[in-house]
Formats: C-alpha cells, structure tokens, sequence
C-alpha cells in the first residue's frame, strides 16, 4: 500500500508516458522468457539433440576470440594515442574510430571479394608477379574469418571507451612509478591495465553484445550460430515455437555476459587524492615512432582504408547498372525510417531522462535501468517478440478493425511498418536515452529549480528552459540512432512489410546472392551516413571539451 501510495503521489504526465514507454518495451522480451517454458515440439527436439551444441560452440568461439582480439588491438592503440606524441598522431585520434562506419556484413562480403579467386590479390600474384598460390590459403568463408571481420570493424569500441578513460587519468600515476623504476611496458602492465579495468570490460562488453547480436556474416560466411539458427527456424521451418525457444536461451547468453561483466569489472575503485594533471604524453622518435605509426595505420587501412577502396573501384564498375528509380526508393525507405524511429527514440528518451532527473527516487531510477535492456538483447531476439507481442495486440483489437472497416484483415499492425519501428525504438532506446541522459547531467537541476520557483510547470521548463541547452545531446542521441537504424539488418529483414526493402537488406541481398559489385553503392551511402555521424559526434566532444 505504501509503495502504491508513493506511485500515485508521483503521478504527472512524465511519469505516466515514462511507465507506459517501459512497458511497452519489455513486453515483447517478457512474451519470449515465457514460452521458453511450452511444451517441446519434434523440431526443437531434434534441434536440441543434434544442433544446439554447435550453435553454443560456434557463438563462444565467435564472442570469445573477437573479444580478445578486440580488447588487445583497442587498448594498446588507446594507449598509444593518449601517452604519447608521434607523427600522424591527431589524424589517427580520430581515424580509428572510423571501422565503425563499416557495418560487419558490409565488410564480411568485401573482403571476400578481395581474396577470392577473381579478386585483386590472387588476380595480382597471378598475373603480375606469375606466383601460383592455392586459393584455400585465401579462403575467409570460416569462423575464423568471421573473426577477423568483427575485430577490424568493431576494435574501436574498445579503443573509444579505453582512451576517454585514460585521457582524464592523473600524470602522477606514470611519474610516481617511473620513479620506482618501471619502464613503459611494466607501466602499462602494472598501472595502465589495473586502472582501465571497467573501461576495456564496458568496451569488451559492446563487441561481445554486437557480435551476438549479427546475422549477416554469420550467414554469409556459413557460421551456425544461434542468430541464423532463428531466422532458420522461423523462415525455414516456419516453427515460431522453436524460434522463441532459441532467442530465449540467447537472451539468457546475453544477460550471463552482462552478469559476468559486471562481476569481472568488481568493486574496485580507484580515486585520486591530488589534483587531477593530466597525462604528459611523451614524444616517440626513430623506430618507436614509425611503430607506433605502423600498428596505428595497420588497423586503420584492415578495417577501414581496404574495404572502402575496393566498394569505390566495384561502384566505378556497376554505378550505370545500379543508379536508377528503384535505388532512389530504396534511399527514401531508408532515410524515412531511419527518421522517423530516431524521431520516436529521442523524444522518448527526453521523457523518460526529464522523468528520472526530476523524481531521483528508486522508481526513477528503476525507469532509468529498463532503457538500457534493448541495446543488450541481439535484434533477431526482439524480432521474434516484437510479431509475437504484434500479433497478440491484433488478435486483441480485431473488434476495432472491423468497427472500421467490416472488410479489414486481421493482422493490421502485423503487416505494417508500426511493427519494424517499434522494433527499432527497443533495439536503439539505450542509445539515444544514454546521450540525452549525459545532456541533463551537465545542464543540471539548478535552471529547473529556479525556473520552477518562478511559477513555471515541468512542461514549460523543459520547452523554455532545459532544451536550448539540451540541444547538443539531442542531436548527438539522434545522430547515432539514425546510423545504428540505418545499418540495422536482422530486425530489418525479419520485420519489413512485404516488398518494402531499405539500403542494409538490399546490400545484403545482392551479397547473398554472389552480386558483390552490385552491392557496392548502397554500402557506400551507409559508410558515408556513418562518417558523417562520427565526424558530427567528434566535432561535438571537441566543443564540449573547450
């Protein structure tokens, strides 16, 4: 009774839109966990039996090694560009972030492209230097091909997260431990790595999530894993039962990883007494610094320089092919859906932010919490939930349909685009949530309190007060959706409407179908989305940093 009490003294327009926004988002996710417990049927028997082990096997493979790889490659990078001065160091501070730009299915068909048999490696050793090589020896179609792909595109996440950490780290930290005699190495063993712990796990974290959560190179590359186990099962087989009975037990992987970072990331904290100086870096000459520079422009030409080159040569060759009216569309579905769900996300994330900023009790915080269980869920997962959830609601207002229109279909919603957004707002709210929540934490409580004490309600705050300078944190929040949608595949092709097809299915498409060059043009539009976001979020922290 006393909780209730609390609730309904609580109640006001935020709060109302914020708890039903909630609801509406783990309601898909819920609907999965339960029929984890229906009863079996022959398929999923049979799935249990003979296939399960692999798709287990297959996904830790995957997670495990491109988590190290990943974590290696991201933090020895991020250590480099924030303790020391080399030459190209400024442009390769922001360079490395660029793989990101390149979706990993994007990658995944590119650099078979490179490598196979017609491609210009094996074209070059052939036919220029007249070496005959055996093209297994350049065969990428295998699970450690697939992690190759997912370290060179996704390292950054690492890189990011760990040099923003280290950037704010103390100078005396290097000092006091060059004075007790360590050199470099023994300093980034010792000090670096024990201090940057959380950073490089939340890093780790991210590309463990978006690994699980791929579809297209596990299936371009043929790699059975529990992503293109479900879209199997439910195209297929048409078996939504077993379909849900696998996204469960993958969202049960996913909650274990987030679990076991956080008890790998543990209590410790480690704060500074002094005054915060910030790292000196330290200036590297002669073999040191083209090390440095050669480890840098390594990975920055792997996952970005390499695959860029190669879709530009392919589009020289298919642009007259591939630019006509029914690629114009395809940029439109694109773009407008891209739209309208980050559209739908940020002011959601403003509602719920505004909400848990102004209470600050559990409940808020709880709130707050619950955004974040998308981004951690792969999309084929809410995929599954979202036409389970859907299709449940159209049973439910079928009265309605018909009180409409006597002649109307029963799955209304479950045949529109409402389902692909809906599904795009769970997958992508911690995104846009996690920059609006940022842009209160700077603003503060200070203006809403004086504003409040001025006789102003919570709604004419905001709009008067709190969004002129909330607007960089919006626009960040936004730009990074609109990317993530845009290169979104698995919810995309499991959720279109019929004949509805954007730039990420279509390039996946002509991929599958062993029409790489064709592909080249639509990856390049997303690359170029992508660079423009990035570059946007990089001029906006440099601002924030002035």
């Amino acid at each position: 009774m006393r909780t209730l009490r609390f609730l309904v003294n609580k109640l006001n327009s935020w709060s109302v839109l914020s708890v039903i926004f909630i609801v509406l988002i783990l309601s898909p996710n819920i609907d999965i966990l339960i029929h984890m417990f229906t009863k079996p049927n022959e398929n999923w028997l049979h799935i249990k039996t003979y296939l399960l082990k692999d798709y287990i096997i297959n996904s830790a493979i995957l997670v495990v090694m491109t988590g190290v790889f990943c974590t290696l490659a991201g933090t020895i990078m991020a250590w480099l560009i924030s303790a020391y001065n080399f030459p190209l160091r400024n442009f390769f501070k922001w360079a490395l972030i660029l793989p990101l730009a390149i979706p990993p299915y994007i990658a995944a068909y590119t650099y078979n492209g490179i490598l196979d048999y017609t491609g210009v490696v094996q074209t070059f050793l052939r036919n220029d230097l007249g070496i005959q090589v055996n093209p297994r020896y350049f065969d990428i179609m295998s699970i450690y091909g697939a992690v190759f792909i997912f370290t060179m595109v996704l390292f950054p996440y690492v890189y990011m997260i760990t040099r923003a950490f280290l950037e704010k780290q103390s100078a005396s930290l290097i000092e006091n431990a060059r004075l007790l005699g360590k050199n470099s190495f023994e300093i980034f063993i010792y000090v670096i790595l024990p201090i940057s712990r959380g950073a490089i796990l939340g890093g780790a974290t991210l590309v463990a999530l978006e690994v699980l959560n791929d579809y297209g190179v596990a299936a371009y590359f043929g790699v059975q894993t529990f992503s293109t186990a479900i879209f199997k099962t439910w195209f297929a087989l048409g078996d939504i039962d077993s379909a849900l009975k696998l996204a469960a037990l993958l969202m049960l992987s996913v909650f274990g990883i987030v679990l076991l970072e956080k008890i790998l990331r543990g209590r410790k904290k480690y704060n500074l007494t002094s005054k915060v100086r910030p790292i000196i870096r330290k200036q590297l000459k002669g073999a040191q610094a083209f090390l440095a520079v050669f480890i840098c422009f390594v990975f920055f030409s792997f996952g970005f320089i390499i695959p860029t080159l190669q879709l530009l040569q392919w589009s020289i060759l298919t642009y007259e092919k591939i630019l006509n009216i029914y690629f114009i569309q395809l940029m439109f579905n694109s773009v407008w859906v891209a739209l309208v769900a980050s559209v739908l996300i940020i002011t959601i994330s403003v509602v719920i932010a505004n909400f848990s900023r102004i209470e600050d009790n559990w409940f808020a915080k709880l709130i707050s919490k619950l955004t974040l269980v998308g981004y951690s869920i792969p999309g084929a997962v809410i995929a599954i939930g979202v036409i389970l959830f859907i299709t449940q609601m159209d049973h439910q207002l079928q009265w309605l349909y018909k009180m409409i229109d006597p002649n109307s279909i029963t799955l209304v919603l479950g045949t529109s685009i409402v389902m692909l957004l809906f599904a795009y707002v769970i997958r992508f709210l911690a995104v846009g949530y996690q920059s609006v929540e940022s842009g209160f934490d700077k603003v503060g409580k200070k203006f809403f309190e004086a504003s409040r004490m001025l006789g102003k309600n919570v709604t004419q705050t905001f709009i008067q007060v709190d969004y002129p300078m909330l607007k960089p944190a919006i626009i960040s929040g936004f730009a990074l959706t609109f990317v993530d949608i845009m290169k979104e595949l698995p919810l995309t092709l499991i959720l279109r409407p019929y004949n509805f097809d954007t730039l990420a299915t279509k390039t996946y498409e002509y991929a599958n179908n062993e029409m790489v060059h064709e592909a080249s043009i639509a990856s390049l539009i997303i690359i170029l989305v992508s660079l423009c976001a990035i570059y946007l979020l990089y001029k906006l922290g440099d601002k924030e940093k002035i």
